[in-house]
């Protein structure tokens, strides 16, 4: 079992509860705490390098913002920093976010190992989670795994993200056409990228193209 495990999370309740978890029901006793990104930032770096890295993290993705002025204000920015320097290290989120893609997100771009959706039955779904991933095995949540979210998941291909990484950037569909062109990239005709925009903003249920924008960021595609 994990013997050496950094939490993130910025609830003392929840924090608290987790660790008493980790503690009384897997029996893990080396845990270090952390109320925000940058706290949990540095105690991963000053483990790493005493060369007594921590085997797991557990997080939130979002944190409440403090006085000080965070370099990482979410669990993203968190995981990516600490996956540069160590990217063996086994990762569960443990948030209250339940959105298939999102989470989907979580596993596709980030490669976490497990996620736990905070509700009822979180306590026996963290256990699980532990044991899981400390057998090598990806614990994905029902969320993602039934059937009715699976159908629901919005896949995007390299032309979807090429149109929003250009829409991000304020360019018009006939500015990105022009672009598509130059590059050679098909299809680039009027129609197709009206059909692809149209068809973004019904998978995303947004009201225009700054709505659009703000929503695949906040979803971490972008």
């Amino acid at each position: 079992m994990f013997t050496k495990v950094l939490v993130a999370e910025d609830y003392e309740i929840a924090n608290q509860g987790i660790i008493k978890i980790l503690s009384d029901k897997i029996g893990i006793h080396n845990i270090q705490e952390a109320k925000y990104c940058d706290d949990a930032y540095l105690k991963f770096r000053k483990a790493h390098n005493e060369k007594e890295p921590f085997e797991l993290l557990i997080t939130d993705l979002s944190f409440r913002e403090d006085h000080k002025i965070q370099t990482r204000a979410s669990g993203i920015e968190l995981i990516e920093d600490i996956r540069s320097i160590q990217p063996d290290i086994k990762v569960i989120v443990y948030s209250q976010e339940n959105r298939p893609d999102k989470i989907n997100m979580l596993f596709d771009k980030l490669h976490i190992n497990g996620y736990v959706c905070k509700g009822p039955d979180a306590v026996k779904k963290l256990i699980a989670n532990v044991g899981g991933v400390y057998q090598n095995n990806t614990m994905r949540p029902p969320e993602i795994t039934n059937n009715t979210a699976v159908s629901t998941m919005i896949h995007l291909d390299d032309l979807d993200m090429l149109l929003l990484e250009e829409l991000s950037h304020g360019f018009t569909k006939k500015e990105i056409r022009t672009k598509l062109i130059k590059q050679k990239i098909s299809p680039n005709s009027e129609s197709s990228i009206d059909k692809r925009v149209s068809k973004l903003f019904d998978n995303f249920k947004a009201k225009n193209t700054t709505h659009l924008v703000a929503i695949v960021k906040d979803l971490g595609l972008l």
